[in-house]
């Protein structure tokens, strides 16, 4: 794959937006506002990405790169399929490897080539933030888009399923632990015993106040899409054989809290957000 390519971005979120300008450093951005917000207008804008309006201007792109919420991941590739595009279609979702398998299906046999991608850490706006691990044939054609940019992207030996399986099993970790632990909080503060338990963390698990504090300010207002990711991952334990049920639990509690979607960071407070899991006030 040469280089100035044409890619297309589905869709222009917080991470989309932020890995489309981490491709445009070397390479012409596509993104459709039909159907999007002012909000989602103004972040592709500002990240240097071209509007084409519809999805039928998009399909012209060489490479079809789709960050979106897990939920929406199969729907978006079954659009692009129906279109008969027969470029390299990037799932870089937080899907399951069953998932994700079945994305690449869909879009090979529309005529496309797929390549499976995970991305873990914050939107790449600064390097050594961010990796997005890839696998299939073509992953290393799509590792060179990055080439030089703030996202660093790693090919991960296998057949598509394999980048999202590794993405299903650090965020199994990371997003799941903290659901785990804001729970545990809430409970404490239900059964008025919140001080008490704090006083132990003090003294057992000094990091923990902390780490529940982080987990309340930052992932709340990501929780709508943690959710569907925590369901994506317990799918990926039940393939295995492995004991599901924590992680469906962990959508539960993000579900519980994803009233605060989209909140600026610096406007969630995190005793709101463990008043709305102990069942009091809240959004």
């Amino acid at each position: 794959m040469g280089t100035g390519l044409t890619i297309g971005l589905l869709h222009p979120g917080q991470m989309g937006s932020a890995v489309g300008a981490a491709a445009s450093t070397s390479h012409r951005v596509l993104w459709i506002s039909e159907g999007r917000s002012a909000i989602t207008a103004a972040r592709a804008s500002a990240d240097g990405l071209e509007d084409v309006v519809s999805l039928a201007s998009l399909i012209e792109a060489e490479v079809i790169l789709s960050v979106c919420p897990p939920q929406v991941a199969g729907e978006v590739a079954g659009a692009v399929a129906a279109t008969g595009f027969g470029g390299l279609y990037v799932d870089a979702n937080a899907v399951s490897p069953d998932t994700a398998r079945s994305i690449g299906a869909a879009v090979e046999a529309a005529g496309a080539s797929f390549v499976d991608g995970g991305i873990v850490g914050f939107p790449p706006r600064t390097s050594g933030s961010t990796r997005l691990y890839l696998s299939g044939d073509r992953a290393a054609e799509v590792a060179e888009i990055f080439t030089g940019s703030p996202l660093e992207a790693k090919v991960v030996d296998g057949l598509p399923g394999t980048a999202s399986a590794l993405k299903m099993a650090y965020a199994a970790w990371t997003k799941g632990s903290s659901a785990l632990i804001l729970a545990v909080r809430a409970l404490a503060r239900a059964e008025k015993v919140e001080e008490d338990l704090l006083g132990e963390w003090a003294l057992s698990q000094p990091d923990a106040e902390g780490r529940t504090n982080f987990a309340a300010t930052v992932n709340a207002p990501k929780a709508w899409r943690f959710a569907p990711e925590m369901r994506e991952i317990a799918a990926t334990f039940e393939a295995a054989g492995i004991p599901d049920g924590f992680w469906r639990a962990a959508a539960e509690v993000y579900e519980q809290i994803s009233g605060f979607r989209n909140r600026p960071v610096d406007e969630v407070d995190a005793d709101e957000v463990l008043d709305r899991l102990a069942g009091h006030v809240g959004p």
